[in-house]
């Protein structure tokens, strides 16, 4: 498997992106807990599989777009891939409760390891592990950062104005 990375600029500060074969695999932060370590990210190539997903995720910021419409490679186990599937069909916008999504996937007992997958997910802001919430309403986790989640949360909300 052949593996390039590259970074960009975001209102949460750089964002690396990793593509896998061409797709992309990685979208973490900086600072981000369960981010691998940079030798696994590949060389660097800021042409090839990235200029879409960096458009997209410049609209998004812009506040021009609500969904993402690229090819993933989600390398997990079954049962985080269940998680991370599960994750892009919550609405820009909206917030779930681990225990919800949990429920969501067929296993309502769930809600702790639906938590750690949570947070092992590979390609945040697109998967949008965000918008999963504690079941009292309290932003609790996020490998990004709380402060990172309680900013996109106000923005697809439409408390924040354009990130960019």
């Amino acid at each position: 498997m052949s593996r390039v990375h590259t970074v960009i600029d975001s209102p949460y500060g750089e964002l690396t992106l990793v593509a896998a074969d061409g797709v992309l695999c990685g979208l973490y932060m900086t600072g981000q807990r369960h981010r691998p370590p940079e030798e696994s990210f590949g060389e660097r190539d800021d042409e090839g599989p990235f200029p879409e997903a960096a458009r997209q995720l410049a609209a998004y910021f812009a506040g021009d777009t609500t969904r993402f419409d690229l090819p993933l490679r989600l390398d997990g186990t079954p049962f985080q891939r269940r998680v991370w599937e599960a994750l892009r069909q919550i609405p820009y916008g909206q917030t779930l409760s681990y225990g919800e999504l949990a429920a969501r996937i067929g296993s309502p007992g769930a809600s702790r390891a639906v938590g750690l997958a949570n947070g092992k997910n590979p390609i945040g802001i697109i998967v949008p592990c965000h918008r999963v919430i504690g079941s009292t309403g309290s932003l609790t986790g996020y490998g990004g950062g709380l402060d990172r989640k309680r900013r996109l949360l106000a923005f697809e909300r439409g408390g924040e104005q354009r990130l960019f």
